[in-house]
């Protein structure tokens, strides 16, 4: 892995150091942002709803169809909530370990080789436990970074931002192509899963949720614990050594906790795309690179992110709906291309 340090000018200082004041307004804006988001989240959908009718719902009460409607949707909002924050905090996580601007859970491979795992072991094992199948996303996903960060870091100059893109695009593309390979033969299975490989939060449920919490929690704890050594990170490996930064652990840690939550969002949301590569490079922006305000800020937008995109999908296509892997593809999409053409950022 490259460890050149570019000289940083004053002003490219003032573009990545905000004030505490600002980081924490930015902070409560983004939380006023997602309770905002919530609340268009549970009265927003195929059948509207009244302030009385939310309430209601709120409450447990589904005697009236509003109101049944509302609890429904519940457990949609806290799942696109869940799952949002912890793909922003792998994507973060992944670019601060690669030091790559382009890192992202399904760009280099991690949704896929989730995806893979999953359908692998539905169709050949009779995977079908929620617990189970989380494990073996998680494990997939593991899998898949390994991989990827092994091809890029052939040849000469190690494992460098493009390289590491390259490698995770043709992985995504051989581990896909597997994932047709597995579905096609098998209709029932191809009918259970053709949604979930689109990215969704449709259907959720409180027990599922409930299942994958303690891993998107351990996941999260681990990212949190590494924030510090994620900084030393960013000024390269031998002037991390010297500040008595462990690299080593800290770059194993921190990928572990990316892995365990991008696993355990994709067993339970399917392969979203885009939100680890957007999020962090938006509230970089806005409260400097110091990872121990980064994170909770890309945790809090990332859950507004992906619950917006969730809003949208159910508006632009009444009385159906678009499932949130389209939305957040058509978001990211664009983001991702703009960040290859800038030649200035090859390197974080």
């Amino acid at each position: 892995m490259s460890t050149a340090v570019s000289a940083a000018t004053p002003r490219d200082a003032a573009t990545v150091r905000r004030p505490a004041v600002v980081r924490v307004g930015w902070l409560a804006a983004g939380v006023a942002l997602l309770a905002v988001l919530v609340v268009l989240s549970v009265t927003i959908g195929t059948r509207s709803v009244s302030p009385e009718e939310v309430l209601a719902g709120l409450t447990g009460d589904t005697s009236s169809i509003g109101s049944a409607a509302v609890a429904a949707r519940l457990p949609r909002t806290a799942l696109a909530m869940i799952v949002g924050a912890a793909l922003a905090l792998s994507g973060t996580a992944l670019q601060a370990v690669t030091r790559n601007p382009l890192a992202d859970p399904g760009i280099l491979g991690l949704s896929m080789g989730a995806s893979l795992a999953v359908v692998t072991g539905v169709a050949f094992f009779g995977l079908a436990h929620p617990v189970t199948t989380m494990i073996v996303a998680i494990v997939g996903s593991t899998a898949a970074g390994v991989l990827v960060y092994a091809i890029g870091s052939f040849g000469r100059g190690g494992a460098t931002p493009l390289k590491l893109a390259l490698a995770g695009a043709a992985t995504t593309a051989a581990l896909g192509s597997l994932v047709s390979a597995v579905l096609l033969p098998r209709v029932e299975v191809m009918s259970t899963f053709r949604f979930w490989q689109i990215g969704g939060v449709g259907g959720a449920a409180w027990d599922r949720i409930a299942l994958i919490t303690p891993a998107i929690a351990l996941g999260a704890a681990l990212v949190v614990a590494m924030a510090r050594g994620m900084n030393s990170l960013a000024l390269g490996d031998d002037v991390a050594t010297g500040l008595g930064e462990h690299v080593a652990r800290t770059r194993v840690l921190a990928a572990a906790g990316a892995f365990i939550l991008c696993g355990a969002a994709t067993a339970i949301a399917g392969p979203i795309g885009f939100v680890g590569l957007v999020v962090p490079h938006l509230c970089r922006l806005l409260v400097g690179t110091d990872h121990r305000w980064l994170l909770p800020t890309t945790a809090v937008v990332g859950a507004a992110l992906l619950t917006a995109a969730d809003v949208v999908g159910r508006v632009l296509a009444r009385p159906d709906e678009l499932e949130v892997g389209i939305v957040t593809a058509l978001i990211g999409a664009p983001v991702f291309i703009a960040l290859a053409r800038r030649r200035k950022v090859r390197e974080l």
